[in-house]
């Protein structure tokens, strides 16, 4: 009877192992990726304008590979977007210059880029928004900055 349960118990071990070691790369992947949320408005420009356009963003930073994936999504400017980009470092009321085209300004935009060190630390520290310019607000129609989820 010792036999069966010292058996027993060794099997029951190594199933735990097996379950522990094969679902710890799984926590390990969804602790390196930080997920972001931007609501964009006319209020949040600087200076602030009377747009009733609006729009998101989501994006996922990758940390281990400093890979930045978002997708944005507007609808009522007043006219196309011309241009569309991250800025930073700057903190909301702030301005500051252009610190990663979108690539595209057809909503919705998608993309993905690799980051710099620097960028990345300054996007995990609050300093980037989103901006989309039109002809009527060259300065910038909607802004919004990323803030972690």
């Amino acid at each position: 009877m010792h036999f069966k349960s010292t058996t027993l118990l060794r099997r029951s071990l190594l199933t735990a192992v097996l379950a522990w070691t094969s679902t710890a790369p799984l926590i390990a992947a969804a602790a390196d990726t930080v997920s972001f949320t931007a609501k964009l408005s006319g209020a949040a420009e600087v200076p602030a304008n009377m747009t009733v356009g609006s729009g998101s963003l989501e994006a996922t930073l990758d940390k281990g590979s400093n890979q930045l994936t978002w997708t944005l999504t507007y609808i009522g400017l007043t006219g196309p977007a011309t241009m569309a980009h991250f800025h930073g470092p700057a903190m909301p009321g702030a301005n500051a210059g252009v610190a990663l085209p979108f690539g595209g300004t057809v909503s919705p935009v998608e993309g993905k880029a690799t980051l710099t060190p620097a960028q990345a630390a300054d996007l995990l520290a609050g300093k980037w928004y989103a901006n989309v310019h039109t002809a009527a607000n060259p300065g910038g129609e909607i802004r919004g900055q990323l803030m972690v989820k």
